[in-house]
């Protein structure tokens, strides 16, 4: 807060307009005042601001209102003293505040109403104090909000266990997330197989970015496609109606529930100032996809339905904390929120995405532990259909309960996978919502016509799309551990065949093989570079491609191909069309990218990462 002090023998004003979208109303006969010997306090409330700087600003008011003997104290708005604004929602607030404290002193208080233009008329009585400028500032002692939360374990019977006395003989992975997440317990260390798997594929950070920023080669690129298409194909099978939007990715803090829902998010917020306003960048889709759903006419008969967008989000993660593939400051949130009627159909409705989130990671060859993070309310009201939940889950759950009217959620499930080195990992998510529909004034019309807000789920049934790669690729840092070859799913990978020719008299007819995989949808290359058989072979094992086809002299005579398969370590000979039609039923039910790179290995730069 920034204060200038002004003793007038004279102060008048009047109001001209408004000058913000929703000024203070103003007061009958509250248009004009004018004041004689009155300390004038010009107050512009600041970025970062609340009521704990008000105790401070009353007594340095007060202080100077004493040695200067005004006969009363004029409270004024006054944006110019600060380039750095609160919204205007919450600069009225702590003025508001800061009012009313003045007036509890017994003094002779008066305000002048906030976000309007206003004329005003000053003689300064030109003393050594009639003219003081201070700044308040919050202490730096001011500790954040500490958030009490109480710890159980609740098994598939619905019964609640101590964490401390629990036995965690047959879940040694429940035991590493209570292990985190009640006692703190550090992380194990070790050098993880997945970084040295994302350089492979081409996941880099971006050295001449903000440090937690990833570049994506072609290798990745096609990885990134695949899984952002998957994503919404599995945001279309829960068999409600679902729309794909796209939008902005910079909101205002100076629109109410923007700046509201970024409160309640945390201190992670990317910030961008531009002229006099500040923006956040989103930290998932919320913002956009709420800022249309306001704008849509809603009838009880379209609910339940979906609204999903791979939304680039931002969190300002720090530095000791970012971890390549994992925790980005950049990233891309397959972000799919539903509405419904009311808590009871929200409930239904998450069981469904409950099962798909499971569905999906069984698919990934991994399977999640839960933490359920619930409010003490949401236990007391609904506990029969918590303990629905964690009969599904078919293994027992760690229970965060926390006090209710915190966030904006009642509910809020995170899925982890235990990692390679032992430790917890989220992956997927899901919410549900009981603020934001009033928040961001979303509604719908019953039965009878009456407005109602919906209630919302928040989730990303695959993960945030970087995530979800991170637990694809752990999972072959397992396979690999187990001293099995490791490999990705064939949907997802970069080049799914590659041909090889004997030698370069065979590179027609590998072309023409590749003509016609490429013509069914799949992605195929071509080693035609001037190297030996055994080295084309081992190079297209470091790419982990599934599926390598050996060109020469008996090929082309029986008509045949000889293929080595990279997940069973075997080799096949069989027709063309037979090998098509194997692929097509491997990826069955997955996307259908495009190559990223050229179909001739020979045409290719040394790319920066390492194969």
């Amino acid at each position: 807060m920034r204060i200038l002090l002004i003793h007038a023998r004279r102060f008048s004003y009047s109001v001209v307009k408004p000058a913000v979208e929703e000024p203070e109303p103003l007061e009958e006969g509250g248009k004009t005042l004018m004041l004689e010997n009155v300390l004038v306090v010009f107050t512009s409330i600041e970025r970062g601001d609340d009521e704990s700087i008000i105790s401070s600003a009353v007594n340095e008011v007060i202080n100077v209102f004493n040695q200067v003997k005004a006969s009363s104290i004029l409270l004024y708005p006054y944006a110019h003293l600060s380039p750095d604004l609160a919204p205007p929602f919450e600069a009225v607030k702590i003025l508001n505040a800061f009012y009313t404290a003045l007036k509890n002193t017994g003094l002779q208080v008066y305000k002048a109403p906030f976000g309007w233009y206003k004329s005003f008329t000053l003689e300064c009585y030109g003393h050594p104090l009639s003219e003081l400028s201070k700044t308040i500032k919050k202490s730096e002692t001011v500790a954040k909000r500490i958030i009490e939360k109480k710890f159980y374990i609740m098994t598939p019977d619905g019964s609640l266990h101590d964490p401390t006395s629990f036995d965690y003989t047959n879940y040694p992975e429940l035991k590493i997330l209570v292990d985190k997440e009640v006692f703190g317990k550090e992380l194990t260390g070790g050098e993880n197989r997945v970084n040295e798997y994302c350089r492979k594929f081409g996941f880099e950070w971006e050295p001449m970015s903000d440090h937690g920023h990833m570049r994506y080669g072609p290798h990745a690129t096609t990885i990134m496609e695949a899984v952002m298409r998957y994503s919404w194909m599995v945001a279309q099978s829960l068999g409600i109606p679902v729309f794909k939007v796209m939008g902005s990715n910079m909101f205002n803090l100076k629109e109410k529930p923007v700046y509201e829902h970024a409160v309640l998010f945390g201190d992670r917020l990317y910030e961008v100032q531009l002229d006099e306003d500040r923006f956040i960048l989103r930290y998932a889709a919320c913002h956009q996809q709420f800022a249309m759903l306001r704008d849509w006419v809603i009838s009880y008969k379209d609910l339940p339905f979906g609204v999903f967008e791979v939304a680039d989000s931002y969190r300002l993660e720090q530095r000791g904390e970012l971890a390549l593939c994992f925790r980005l400051r950049k990233f891309y949130m397959p972000d799919l929120h539903i509405l419904t009627r009311n808590i009871g159909e929200a409930i239904d409705v998450s069981m469904r995405v409950q099962a798909k989130i499971h569905e999906e990671a069984g698919k990934a060859g991994r399977s999640y532990v839960a933490l359920y993070n619930i409010t003490d309310e949401f236990l007391e009201k609904y506990r029969d259909k918590l303990v629905e939940f964690v009969k599904r889950e078919k293994y027992p759950v760690l229970l965060a309960v926390i006090p209710s009217g915190i966030y904006y959620w009642v509910l809020n499930v995170e899925y982890h996978i235990i990692d390679n080195l032992k430790r917890p990992r989220e992956i997927a998510t899901f919410q549900i919502d009981v603020g934001n529909g009033r928040r961001f004034n979303i509604a719908y019309v019953d039965e009878k016509g009456e407005k109602h807000h919906p209630v919302i789920i928040h989730t990303a049934l695959l993960g945030g799309v970087e995530r979800y790669i991170y637990m694809v690729l752990d999972t072959g840092a397992l396979i690999e551990a187990s001293g099995q070859t490791p490999y990705i799913p064939t949907w997802m990978s970069p080049v799914q065949v590659r041909i090889v020719p004997v030698s370069k008299e065979y590179n027609e007819h590998a072309f023409k093989i590749a003509g016609e995989i490429l013509s069914h949808g799949f992605r195929v290359d071509v080693d035609d570079r001037d190297e030996t058989l055994g080295k084309k072979i081992r190079d297209a094992g470091k790419e982990w491609i599934p599926y390598i086809i050996v060109v020469g002299e008996r090929e082309v005579n029986t008509g045949t191909i000889n293929i080595r398969v990279r997940r069973s370590n075997d080799q096949r000979v069989m027709k063309l069309e037979e090998f098509i039609k194997l692929l097509e039923e491997e990826v069955k039910g997955y996307p259908r990218v495009e190559m990223t790179l050229p179909v001739s290995v020979a045409s290719r730069p040394l790319f920066s990462y390492k194969q």
